[in-house]
């Protein structure tokens, strides 16, 4: 059998787990690429199927969690139970410089703390009383985002109203984000408010004096382990000048003034493109995604940004592909003997489902499965053309269905999330934490990729999986 086929039977194979009802509908979630890719379509930003295991998050993940929460010199308040905003305090690691409760408060967890008294007479006092207190106890903040959980909407809390009141009364920029958790049906729809409420509330609201031809922003970078450092060290060795980063390591001011720039770079287009797209339509400022994993796609970018600007910079983006090419070599030299030929599945979010791929393949290994949690049509058509023939696509992937496609397609490494991380180990096998890259970091640019490398080689060839079997050689 050829590995199509051999892919295409193991897809069979999970799909006829599940009652008929269920089966119609997972099935147009999960295709294999062909030669022609006619299977290349599949459904995506549907609701999961009630009762399956999923891996999304909800609106408040995807507005607290990755959009907002990584602006260090705000406050974000989640307003609801404390749940919420412990469940998801420091989990990112979005790095960030400054003196943490002065100008940083990224490693700080707010919440209203909604009681039982709050769901029955509202909760519009207290959010008053916390907006003051912030206020008064962190009085370097530049502003407070106003982060709702499901219970505000639900009893119908008019967040805009206080924010407007409190907003005149505190003289402090108060962003509402009616992100409650029961909006829409993944974590992608929070991305979408809160870029909304940037729109609306922040962006534009600040002018700096002068824009200068080489201004950029970094857009839809979140500095996990320190990502946004790297890649805005390699924009400035090219001659750039990274004005924004949205929103790792970022700042109230650099929203304000998101506008005023020259050309945009967008890394996670999921979670950010909303934004790039207003700022193109109103402002006229020119957009572009990039991929700064791996040394061949970061190539690929630099080239691609050298062709928006002049000869200045298009000379030194060559002289930065000649210093770092032999050096990137040396990097492929050491670990490509180790990983050549190691089989790869992926299933994360935003952005790394495709731009990881060629990472992997600058190390000689191949990705045989990739798909995204909470991804949109247009990611989907951008992963084919990344993946060869016989690769599996899935979208919104179930815990049944990783587990029985890892069994029967045999990865030697799986990259995913932690909520699918043990349960992979204790099946014997080797896994790395790509959400948050397992306390490491950075992965982006030259900087990145060794350490990437390194981390690929350590998961892989522990020595404990000598220690222990997977299922299929038990």
């Amino acid at each position: 059998m050829s590995n199509y086929e051999l892919t295409k039977q193991a897809v069979e194979e999970v799909l006829s787990l599940y009652p008929d009802k269920a089966r119609k509908n997972r099935e147009t979630h999960i295709t294999v690429k062909d030669e022609e890719c006619s299977s290349c379509a599949l459904k995506s930003n549907v609701k999961s199927v009630p009762g399956v295991m999923t891996a999304r998050g909800c609106a408040y993940a995807g507005s607290k969690g990755v959009v907002w929460g990584p602006v260090k010199d705000m406050i974000h308040l989640s307003h609801g139970p404390v749940g919420c905003g412990y469940y998801s305090w420091s989990t990112r690691r979005n790095l960030a410089e400054g003196t943490v409760g002065v100008d940083n408060f990224v490693p700080f967890q707010f919440t209203s703390d909604f009681q039982e008294n709050d769901i029955v007479y509202g909760g519009d006092k207290k959010l008053e009383r916390r907006l003051r207190e912030i206020a008064q106890l962190f009085p370097a903040a530049k502003g407070i985002s106003i982060q709702s959980e499901c219970p505000v909407g639900l009893i119908g809390d008019d967040i805009e109203s206080v924010a407007r009141r409190l907003n005149k009364e505190l003289e402090l920029p108060i962003i509402p984000v009616r992100c409650e958790g029961f909006r829409g049906i993944s974590q992608s729809l929070g991305h979408h408010i809160a870029n909304d409420s940037i729109r609306d509330h922040v962006l534009g609201k600040v002018q700096r004096e002068e824009i200068g031809p080489y201004d950029i922003g970094l857009i839809g970078d979140y500095n996990i382990g320190g990502d946004a450092w790297a890649t805005k060290m390699l924009l400035q060795e090219i001659g750039l000048k990274v004005q924004n980063i949205w929103t790792g390591d970022s700042t109230l001011e650099m929203l304000q003034t998101g506008n005023q720039v020259t050309l945009n770079l967008i890394h996670c287009y999921r979670s950010i493109n909303y934004i790039v797209r207003h700022m193109e339509e109103t402002y006229g400022v020119p957009w572009m995604e990039v991929n700064f994993f791996g040394p061949a796609k970061i190539k690929e970018s630099l080239i691609k940004i050298a062709e928006r600007f002049d000869q200045t910079i298009q000379d030194k983006v060559q002289q930065v592909l000649d210093k770092y090419e032999p050096l990137m070599n040396k990097v492929i030299e050491t670990y490509r003997p180790r990983l050549e030929g190691k089989k790869v599945m992926l299933y994360v979010g935003g952005l790394r489902p495709r731009h990881l791929i060629g990472a992997y393949e600058d190390l000689g290994m191949e990705v045989i499965g990739t798909g995204y949690e909470f991804a949109h049509g247009d990611d989907y058509e951008r992963t084919f053309d990344q993946v060869d023939t016989g690769t599996v696509i899935y979208d919104d992937l179930t815990a049944v269905e990783l587990e029985k496609l890892v069994e029967r397609l045999h990865p030697d490494l799986v990259g995913s999330g932690i909520k699918e991380k043990y349960v992979m180990e204790k099946m014997g096998l080797p896994f790395r934490q790509m959400h948050s890259w397992d306390y490491s970091g950075p992965y982006h640019g030259y900087e990145g990729f060794p350490i990437f490398a390194r981390d690929m080689d350590m998961a892989v060839n522990s020595p404990t999986w000598k220690l222990v079997q997977n299922p299929w050689h038990r």
